[in-house]
């Protein structure tokens, strides 16, 4: 494509998604945990498109909530007529200078560089991506001259028997200069059973008019797979899962079986990092050099410092570490964790807008919320920080190298100084005086001669 020509991507995105079964619009069903819409948005922008317009039609206001992140041209559809009158509908916000891609909004696994490689000009004003299919039924075919140049596309149910043995066909994706396509979609007709305006019809128009048109024909079809009900999306899932392991693979993780990974976001991974069968990666995740992720952990935004090993079954999110941890197996650590060098969060415990000092540890059975905990401390076994009152969250401060008894209730606001012990079984009210035992807790009395009752025998 000239650099003179302002790129504008159309995104076909009107459709209902009637077969999926769902109350949300086709274009909102999830890939990789985002919105199907929201990966095409991202295509956009990696080709630098000018101004990405996208037709909605039921369901408008869910889409639009859905992806306001994004700079995009909204284009309401009211009545649905085919793609020829969805195209026609984005038009009057594109100048004639410009070149027009159009994607459909339910493929969106099409790679950028085979996007990159469709081109128009003058001399060839439209062109179109193609894929060769072993079984095209329902696709409409690609015909070509014997000097293999197109001259249109015949649909599956107005093939001729010899052009239904024709295994290229079109997938809807076209670019073309935006002049030449205005004047081709004022032309279309809706001569036809549905009375739609279907924009493969363009092609014969084009042809007609002696306009060469150029083609790119995807070297793999799965990658240009659409969905339109569960099993074609959990096909599309699929292929995701494996693209985004594959990615990772180039870049030196080790995974153990990339079938049982899900990726769902963006990884930042450094060297020797190793992914365990069934772990699941969501928003944004950094893993430094050695990190190591075991079985059927899900991690969501989290910055892992270089050796932390996290166990098996664990659920981390926005948590950091700023040194080599170790956390599980089974730990939830919640938005605000913050582990410093040499911590461990062992079995059953719980974090929350916690940070701990170098070599803290809790290693069993705790919950640690709205916590500032020092270096080298000890948290016994079932002790929990009593951090919300009914009304209000409360803070919990333990000074560095205390040691806390197991079943320990620290009641917020309170303060652990420096050193201290707190024995266990204590429920703890008031701060903490630094390097002294505090303990709360009833006297232990016992009770000579007392037995235990015994069920009594009932009279017949």
């Amino acid at each position: 494509m000239p650099m003179s020509q302002a790129l504008h991507i159309v995104i076909l995105a009107a459709g209902e998604g009637t077969r999926m079964k769902s109350s949300m619009p086709k274009v909102l069903q999830t890939l990789g945990g985002r919105p199907m819409l929201a990966h095409l948005l991202d295509t956009a922008a990696a080709l630098s498109a000018e101004r990405t317009h996208v037709v909605v039609g039921s369901g408008a206001e869910q889409v639009r909530e859905a992806c306001s992140d994004y700079p995009v041209e909204w284009v309401h559809q009211a009545e649905r007529r085919g793609t020829g009158h969805a195209v026609m509908h984005a038009m009057p916000g594109i100048p004639d200078e410009a070149s027009v891609l159009v994607l459909l909004g339910d493929h969106p696994l099409i790679p950028v560089a085979l996007l990159s490689e469709m081109s128009v000009d003058q001399a060839r004003p439209l062109a179109l991506l193609t894929i060769e299919l072993d079984d095209p039924s329902g696709y409409g075919r690609i015909l070509r001259d014997p000097g293999g140049n197109i001259i249109g596309v015949v649909e599956d149910h107005d093939a001729a028997p010899e052009q239904h043995r024709i295994r290229e066909v079109n997938t809807g994706i076209i670019m073309a200069d935006a002049a030449k396509l205005r004047g081709w979609l004022e032309k279309l007709d809706c001569d036809n059973a549905k009375q739609e305006y279907y924009l493969p019809g363009i092609f014969a128009m084009a042809h007609a008019e002696g306009a060469e048109i150029s083609s790119v024909i995807a070297p793999d079809a799965r990658d240009l797979e659409g969905a339109n009900d569960r099993r074609q999306m959990a096909e599309l899932e699929k292929r995701y899962r494996q693209r985004m392991a594959d990615e990772l693979m180039d870049l030196g993780v080790q995974i153990v079986d990339p079938d049982r990974v899900d990726i769902r976001g963006s990884v930042d991974a450094g060297s020797d990092v190793c992914l365990d069968v069934n772990v699941v990666l969501e928003g944004k995740n950094r893993l430094g050099d050695g990190v190591t992720i075991g079985p059927g952990s899900v991690l969501k935004d989290c910055d892992l410092a270089a050796g932390t090993t996290v166990y098996a079954h664990c659920v981390l999110e926005q948590v950091k570490t700023t040194g080599s941890c170790d956390i599980g197996p089974f730990a939830r650590l919640r938005p605000g964790t913050v582990l410093s060098e040499g911590c461990r969060i062992g079995n059953f415990v719980e974090a929350k807008n916690a940070r701990l000092g170098e070599g803290s540890k809790a290693n069993h059975l705790t919950y640690l919320g709205d916590s500032q905990i020092g270096k080298k401390v000890n948290i016994g076994a079932g002790t929990i920080t009593c951090n919300y009152d009914g009304a209000n969250k409360h803070e919990t401060i333990i000074e560095d190298e205390v040691f806390i008894g197991s079943d320990t209730q620290l009641v917020a606001p309170v303060t652990i100084g420096r050193g201290a012990t707190v024995g266990a079984g204590s429920t703890v009210t008031k701060d903490a005086p630094a390097d002294a035992l505090t303990i709360s807790r009833s006297r232990q009395t016992t009770i000579e001669g007392w037995k235990r009752p015994t069920k009594s025998v009932e009279k017949k």
